[in-house]
């Protein structure tokens, strides 16, 4: 009999659009009420399903709504996006989404997620580009001497590096910038490209997971539980190191096992094909590592560095990283002298090899959509609000880490998360004598466990670059998913008794 093949990621990603567009025929639909600021007149506007309201900016109001959150939270900006209002949930008229939504859902989320897709794409031509100058080939032969017996210790930089960026300002998205760079040469150190995968993926999931002062989670979560965003910090120090030295162990007993017997790895059966993809013939030669070439791999690094200070310090998305990869391919295509037609023909070419990755993306955006169009999200999270009544504290925070884990399911983004939870979850800690900042972190490790695998997330985007199936991801990172979880069980339980 034939084997029968793991479905692709975009197929997998079109099973799960179905899944949860079944959901909202059999969940209830219903929503909380919504409190946003406007800081040009200093006013709240509650959004209460078809009726708005304005309302004077002041404690008292947010006394009266029972929202335990300081108003500076809000004035200073901390808080930029509405909240959930706790005890207002109503449930709506139901709203199941059917064969229409089901088939518009993905190419809505194509346009929402337009701005990621052509980062995407303008990589992929960068790529393309200094590809065609041969300053990879050179690089990665310079590299493969200079790491001769030592290969272990580009797991070590790689991983801790992103880990850094992912728990200092929330590194995700921009990680797929950096596979097309690494695989070849992790290739070239005789591992797989499961190991440049790990590094790169792992490495910023564990760093997001136990973010210490990253925007995006730690600092609008506890804003939203109405804590100060340093209390509970030690604990997500010891969490970070604890969880880094883990995921590095785990990645480098793998890659010494395939370094060892080639065999061993998990995609042994794709070997070829991934080299003849990320590899060159011309490796195995003498290259001429030339200043040319040394000027060619300076920009393209500097392109990434840019982009990471531009993130974290000038504030800048999407658009303005793409224009700094396009700065760098059009820098790079004057200095090599690339003929104006060859240069677009390739620039072009190189796009289209990531389109599969950009369609990942924005069919990932459509199951989101599908779930806030179906009006579910606020149902799960209601219910899941109801099932800590009466516990005891360390019940109760374990609890809340894979409540937080399966609402990561249906609400990927992790600041949306903490503006639509928080607010509902977090006083729930009052009531069983633990702090806030417990539920804080317990929301961190719940979100940061699942997206290690979480399909909604950009975990199939990353495997479609490295062509690998997301059944042989799981084959692999299932046994560090339980280790982790098993450590954020214990860590929250001594927390809350300490």
């Amino acid at each position: 009999m034939k084997k029968i093949k793991f479905p692709s990621a975009l197929t997998v990603l079109i099973l799960i659009a179905g899944f949860v567009a079944l959901l909202t025929w059999l969940i209830p639909s219903g929503q909380y009420d919504r409190l946003s600021y406007n800081k040009e007149d200093n006013t709240f506007t509650k959004i209460s399903q078809e009726k708005t309201t304005t309302l004077p900016a002041n404690e008292q109001i947010l006394a009266d709504l029972q929202i335990k959150i300081p108003l500076e939270k809000f004035t200073s900006g901390a808080i930029n996006k509405p909240i959930s209002i706790p005890n207002t949930y109503k449930e709506l008229a139901a709203n199941p989404q059917g064969f229409k939504a089901f088939v518009l859902a993905p190419l809505k989320g194509i346009i929402n997620v337009a701005d990621i897709i052509i980062l995407v794409l303008f990589i992929g031509g960068l790529v393309a580009i200094v590809n065609h100058t041969g300053a990879f080939e050179a690089g990665i032969s310079r590299l493969s001497k200079l790491l001769e017996g030592k290969e272990y210790a580009l797991i070590i930089i790689v991983t801790s590096l992103i880990a850094l960026g992912g728990t200092t300002f929330g590194l995700a998205e921009e990680t797929i910038a950096f596979y097309p760079i690494l695989i070849p040469v992790f290739l070239a150190a005789k591992y797989d490209a499961i190991v440049a995968l790990a590094c790169i993926y792992i490495g910023s999931s564990i760093g997001t997971m136990a973010s210490t002062i990253n925007p995006f989670s730690t600092i609008i979560a506890s804003n939203s539980a109405g804590i100060n965003w340093t209390t509970g910090m030690y604990g997500r120090i010891g969490m970070l190191v604890l969880g880094l030295i883990i995921c590095i162990l785990y990645i480098i007993r793998y890659g010494q096992k395939v370094k060892n017997d080639a065999s061993k790895s998990i995609i042994f059966s794709q070997k070829e094909e991934i080299e003849k993809l990320f590899l060159y013939e011309e490796t195995s030669k003498t290259i001429q590592f030339t200043l040319k070439l040394k000027l060619v791999l300076t920009i393209f690094i500097l392109s990434f560095v840019v982009m990471v200070y531009g993130v974290s310090n000038l504030e800048w998305w999407f658009l303005e990283m793409t224009a700094v990869f396009f700065v760098g391919a059009i820098l790079i295509g004057f200095i090599m002298q690339i003929n104006e037609t060859v240069f677009v023909n390739i620039f072009i070419k190189g796009a289209s090899e990531l389109l599969s990755v950009a369609f990942i993306i924005g069919v990932a955006r459509g199951v989101t959509i599908l779930m806030e169009d179906g009006l579910i999200s606020d149902t799960l999270l209601y219910y899941s609000s109801s099932l800590t009544d009466g516990m005891h504290k360390g019940i109760f925070i374990n609890t809340m880490l894979y409540v937080y884990s399966g609402l990561s399911f249906f609400i990927p983004s992790s600041s949306g998360m903490a503006v639509l939870t928080m607010p509902v979850l977090s006083p729930l800690a009052d009531g069983v004598g633990v702090g806030r900042e417990a539920v804080v972190n317990a929301y961190q490790y719940g979100i940061g466990l699942f997206n290690f695998i979480n399909p909604t997330g950009l975990i199939l985007a990353s495997l479609a670059i490295v062509k690998v199936s997301y059944d042989k991801w799981l084959k692999f990172v299932m046994p560090l998913v339980i280790i982790l979880a098993v450590v954020s069980m214990i860590t929250l339980t001594i927390s809350v008794y300490l």
